[in-house]
């Protein structure tokens, strides 16, 4: 096999800049973190519940770091910014689906390069959502990125290439989706460092929704506490609580004038759960918050 290094100048990935500012409420320390991992080029694992922020999280960071924002520039990355390549993994993405294929076209057969190799040469974040939905032999070709090597192998191609001195791997997955054929291998995970994301506070989670669904704040604060209050009921067999992201969807629907109860009903009650009896304690909880 040859190798070969294609720096950001040669290949270029404009569709994958975030050009404007996500907004995003720290909860603890996760910014000074990822910007340390990043400067060191350690990849890094989101682990979290639906909702929590893991994928604006990422877009924030690809932002924050590419805008030099108070003056700090990151020790690797381009001068023009840090592309962001997202892949939602799934149970059908192969290698090819990542790394890329020959096609046929009028011109005859030409090689497509996949989102991780675009990153790879791009210097830019490769962020894969979701990691345990991918089948295992996919995710295997992540391993010699993920270490000393920062090396993607391409055997169709018969190639060897060294990511440039940006990339960063970062992956996602929720702990509570884990079983004996959906977890991931230690021979994985500890390649990464682990940032967990869990459900914001009242407070944090009032101002999310205010931001991101325009409602007004005594709304948002019944929202925040409707979610808190969902959440509970795990103890009841509710294997998933009330994402930030329902209840935001339930802050637009009542901005259009659909009743505040109704709409927790088929953002949260309905979208959370097919259990009637989970239904009828969550639709109870929404008459004592919204009478």
């Amino acid at each position: 096999m040859t190798q070969a290094n294609s720096g950001f100048t040669q290949y270029k990935v404009e569709e994958y800049y975030i050009q404007d500012e996500p907004f995003y409420i720290p909860q603890s320390d996760e910014i000074d973190i990822f910007t340390a991992a990043y400067n060191e080029q350690i990849p890094i694992l989101l682990k979290g519940p639906t909702g929590t922020g893991k994928t604006r999280f990422v877009e924030y960071m690809a932002w924050r770091l590419s805008s030099g924002v108070n003056g700090a520039r990151p020790k690797h990355g381009s001068a023009n910014g840090i592309p962001l390549v997202t892949v939602a993994c799934h149970e059908d993405l192969t290698a090819s689906d990542l790394v890329g294929r020959y096609l046929i076209d009028a011109d005859g057969t030409r090689w497509i390069d996949g989102p991780l190799t675009r990153a790879v040469k791009a210097g830019g974040i490769c962020y894969l959502d979701e990691i345990v939905e991918a089948r295992k032999d996919t995710t295997v070709i992540i391993h010699s990125l993920t270490d000393h090597r920062r090396m993607l192998t391409i055997d169709k191609l018969g190639e060897v290439i060294e990511a440039a001195d940006g990339f960063l791997m970062v992956i996602s997955y929720n702990p509570g989706y884990q079983s004996a054929t959906k977890d991931l291998k230690h021979s994985t995970r500890q390649r990464f460092i682990a940032l967990e994301f869990s459900f914001p506070t009242p407070e944090i989670e009032r101002e999310i929704i205010i931001h991101e669904s325009g409602c007004d704040e005594q709304t948002a604060i019944q929202l925040a506490k409707l979610g808190e209050k969902v959440r509970n009921l795990g103890d009841f067999g509710l294997s998933e609580g009330a994402s930030t992201r329902v209840l935001i969807y339930a802050g637009r629907l009542i901005n259009e004038g659909v009743a505040p109860r109704r709409a927790a009903q088929v953002a949260v009650t309905w979208g959370i759960t097919d259990d009637v009896q989970l239904q009828r304690s969550i639709d109870e909880v929404a008459t004592s918050i919204f009478p």
